[in-house]
């Protein structure tokens, strides 16, 4: 079932999956604290050396969550001059859309890049 892909460079339906999944466990920060960090972490950590793909996705989600997660951090301090109120919500709103981006794009087989990204994971 996990057969290598012949075609180098084409991720096979199972990377696209594990790709997608490394974007998507950001949502279980809605559930566990820090869990926007720690499930493409997870993924990562698990998958990165059977695919080329799944390790690209992987650091590409975790930098993305650990730049968020230092903006809201920057929004948070920014609620006493009464703009971060405003400015946490832009963050929430892009980081939702940007996640659900990056997991469909990933599905397809692309390797999507977020924007404005630290890429802090090398």
């Amino acid at each position: 079932m996990n057969e290598p892909n012949p075609v180098a460079g084409v991720p096979t339906q199972d990377e696209k999956t594990w790709g997608m999944l490394a974007h998507l466990t950001a949502f279980s920060g809605f559930l566990i604290p820090l869990g926007s960090v720690l499930g493409p972490l997870i993924v990562w950590l698990v998958k990165r050396d059977e695919s080329p793909f799944v390790a690209d996705q992987g650091k590409e989600g975790l930098n993305f969550n650990i730049s968020v997660l230092l903006a809201g951090c920057v929004c948070g301090v920014l609620v006493f001059v009464f703009i971060g109120i405003l400015l946490g919500v832009a963050l929430f709103i892009y980081w939702l859309a940007m996640t659900i981006i990056a997991g469909i794009k990933a599905s397809e087989g692309v390797r999507y890049r977020y924007p404005f990204t630290l890429r802090l994971i090398k």
